[in-house]
């Protein structure tokens, strides 16, 4: 009940998106209607640098030619921002070049809504957004590097609580639905999460998710 008040006092998450075509803006704000959890905020390029109100961008590739010198130009001066590209490409080298250029999320132009929601709500609390494929290679990627500089350390211990929450993060659920299978509100499930990376030493959830998957410790 408190985490709902919290949220209702905070407003909707405001969501920029940059796109030239007005028949995307318009059927994204058809999507999340005005009044709703999820406001979207029409950008241009250059104002989306100066976006103020919002943590998250869906930027249509379509509006440039230059996706990944817009990317760069967003990791270099405005790091907070978590950006989902939409596009109409599906080569799985392309999305993973994408995601590695700073993009938090991928999606298809022709993605279903609810593949759009749950989308922004994975890439909010933190996580990625992409094709499986590309997903899994990411991962195995971040696998070998945290195993190359691994140092020698005593395996965490974690509640029976943890464990639970580990378990849902590990197949991907975002917050909200961690919280719901739980029967506790998502301000728990973030501290839950917060002291899980801190127990392993790691410093988002896509590293725990991997850290965890890769030491076999929710079967140990």
């Amino acid at each position: 009940m408190k985490d709902r008040k919290n949220k209702k006092a905070r407003g909707p998450l405001r969501v920029g998106l940059v796109a030239a075509d007005p028949l995307r803006v318009l059927g994204l704000q058809t999507i999340f209607p005005s009044g709703g959890p999820v406001e979207i905020v029409p950008l241009s390029v250059p104002g989306a640098l100066d976006a103020s109100g919002v943590s998250l961008i869906l930027v249509d590739s379509a509006c440039t030619e230059h996706i990944f010198e817009l990317l760069a130009s967003f990791r270099r001066t405005r790091p907070r921002f978590r950006l989902i590209v939409l596009g109409l490409e599906e080569d799985h080298d392309h999305i993973e070049r994408i995601i590695g250029a700073g993009a938090k999320g991928y999606l298809a132009q022709t993605s279903k809504e609810s593949e759009i929601r749950m989308a922004i709500e994975i890439v909010q609390d933190g996580s990625v957004w992409a094709p499986r494929k590309v997903l899994a290679r990411l991962l195995e990627s971040t696998r070998a590097e945290a195993a190359a500089a691994a140092k020698p350390a005593k395996e965490p211990r974690f509640t029976e609580r943890e464990l639970q929450v580990l378990r849902l993060l590990v197949a991907g659920h975002p917050n909200r639905m961690i919280a719901e299978e739980l029967g506790i509100d998502v301000a728990t499930v973030k501290k839950h999460v917060g002291k899980l990376m801190r127990k392993v030493g790691v410093e988002n959830r896509i590293a725990l998710s991997v850290h965890v998957v890769g030491q076999q410790l929710i079967l140990k």
